[in-house]
């Protein structure tokens, strides 16, 4: 099944920015990705999927969890739907030998269908011991955040506040991220930030984050080429071995494998 990927080759030198120097420290984890085919904006088939993964390897990545979007609006995905796809997923990878370990779980929109999932205790995807990844809009700070924070909560899961560097209401309001931080909100930084990727203010707050010890896991959010070309480019930021100095609990999954 599905043998037609087994001959794929490794991407070439202009596409993974071999030309620098590999860090002598890499994250090997990472926890925030797009790459089950064509199921929300990220890899729109299987040998984009293979593709990307090989280009992540190559940045020193051996474990993922990827976390196809489930907005109500937009990507309408299931656990159901998620789980096939990583089965199908898994079967590539092991048909063109390629030796890494994934599973997945969701990046979880905070609108008012992830706030009725909760409400109904609705099957949520998770990885590691609860954790759950959630994004809110770029523009306008939600009005049931911290609702939505207060319910995942008190149902035990552990929530996972996805690259808040790149929201807009964010950049005048430090306070609220010292808030949510406060409270127990787990911060997901993207390293595509720290090459500048989403500009210079995202790059900032990432910066500032790090620099305050705020930061708990870090991502690639990989969607596609041009994301996984920019890793190589975050890690030779002076930012990036700053942020393998904090307790990462990136390391802590990389332990359990």
């Amino acid at each position: 099944m599905l043998k037609f990927f087994r001959n794929l080759g490794f991407p070439r030198k202009k596409e993974t920015q071999e030309a620098l120097p590999a860090p002598t420290q890499v994250l090997t984890t990472d926890i925030h990705s797009h790459l089950l085919a064509g199921i929300d904006d990220g890899a729109k088939n299987w040998e984009e999927s293979l593709a990307l993964i090989r280009k992540l390897q190559i940045a020193g990545y051996k474990h993922f969890i990827t976390t196809p979007h489930i907005m109500s609006d937009f990507y309408q995905n299931t656990p159901e739907i998620i789980t096939e796809k990583l089965a199908e997923l898994k079967e590539i990878l092991k048909e063109n030998q390629i030796d890494i370990t994934i599973e997945a779980a969701a990046e979880y929109y905070a609108d008012e269908g992830f706030m009725r999932k909760i409400e109904k205790g609705e099957q949520l995807l998770t990885f590691g011991n609860k954790y759950i990844l959630f994004e809110t809009g770029f523009q306008d700070k939600p009005r049931y955040l911290k609702q939505a924070i207060f319910d995942l909560q008190t149902s035990g899961y552990k929530p996972v506040f996805a690259h808040p560097e790149r929201y807009y209401y964010l950049y005048e309001d430090f306070k609220t991220i010292e808030e949510l931080y406060e409270i127990g909100v787990l911060l997901q930084i993207n390293l595509n930030s720290l090459a500048g990727y989403y500009g210079k203010s995202a790059q900032t707050f990432a910066e500032k984050l790090i620099s305050r010890g705020m930061v708990h896991w870090a991502g690639s959010d990989c969607h596609h080429h041009r994301h996984a070309d920019s890793i190589a480019v975050a890690q030779k930021s002076k930012f990036y071995p700053k942020l393998l100095s904090l307790p990462l609990l990136n390391f802590e999954l990389a332990k359990e494998k």
